[in-house]
């Protein structure tokens, strides 16, 4: 029974959004979304600040609902219903924030091995076994954080708990400890120019070895030449989808922000001013 659902799995789509209202408070603030993703594609959804990007996110993730409403469908690897904890265990969740405090006194290797968990940290009744280790201390080359693997996370700058976080979506999540999808939550907010550009560098890696990347960000820096695909967002609502080199134009991105919009681009990087 294993096998045949990790190939129904295998073969589903990420994501199937139809007809997708949600609410936050009294307010709706995503407003009637349809959205259909292929395991393995590589995506940025574009926005500014409060256009319901997050919330996005968080309703891809099942921390929020959708209203029950006539034609409504939430569909995640080709599921409509979802343990959440399982959930968890198949997707790679990275934002700009860390998981909880807990998570800070913990070394960057400790971190990692909690996402085999989805828990903020190693708590006592866990239990870490000699295949998590090998496979966490792989997940620390594959990002670059093997020297920071002994240091406690809450002594490490941004960017390298930024690394460190990536590192616990990569080896929690997946059919087989692999991340399908990663999903990235401004992941370049609190980051100097430096740490921004090695994160990038990170996730066109990641990006070439096949893990699907799903970006939030309203950045347009953030794009990476491997992103073929932009969906623009506005006030709750996906007004454009299609491929980048259509939707990343002055014009288009004017219209998106209000305000007047030049680009260039440059080795396959989107710049705006």
């Amino acid at each position: 029974m294993a096998d045949f659902l990790d190939a129904v799995f295998l073969g589903a789509d990420f994501l199937d959004l139809e007809r997708v209202n949600v609410a936050r408070g009294d307010a709706t603030v995503l407003h009637d979304v349809n959205l259909r993703v292929d395991a393995g594609e590589h995506i940025a959804i574009l926005g500014p600040n409060g256009c319901g990007k997050s919330t996005l996110i968080k309703t891809i993730t099942c921390e929020c609902y959708p209203l029950a409403l006539p034609g409504t469908r939430v569909r995640i690897f080709g599921r409509e219903r979802w343990d959440l904890t399982e959930l968890k265990r198949r997707l790679g969740v990275v934002s700009a924030e860390l998981p909880g405090k807990p998570t800070l006194k913990t070394t960057g290797r400790e971190a990692v091995l909690t996402g085999f968990f989805s828990s903020s940290t190693l708590w006592p009744n866990l239990t870490v076994t000699d295949a998590m280790r090998a496979r966490a201390d792989e997940v620390l080359e594959l990002v670059g954080a093997t020297a920071i693997a002994q240091k406690l996370v809450g002594e490490m700058s941004a960017g390298q708990q930024r690394r460190i976080m990536i590192g616990r979506a990569l080896v929690g999540s997946g059919l087989r400890g692999e991340a399908e999808m990663l999903l990235l939550d401004e992941p370049s907010n609190a980051l100097d120019l430096a740490a921004q550009q090695e994160l990038r560098g990170l996730l066109r890696r990641l990006a070439r070895q096949g893990t699907g990347i799903l970006l939030i960000t309203h950045h347009i820096a953030d794009i990476l030449p491997e992103i073929e695909r932009v969906i623009l967002m506005r006030d709750g609502r996906i007004v454009a989808d299609g491929p980048k080199a259509e939707l990343l134009t002055a014009g288009s991105l004017s219209e998106l922000f209000g305000i007047e919009i030049q680009m260039a681009e440059r080795d396959g990087f989107f710049h705006a001013w």
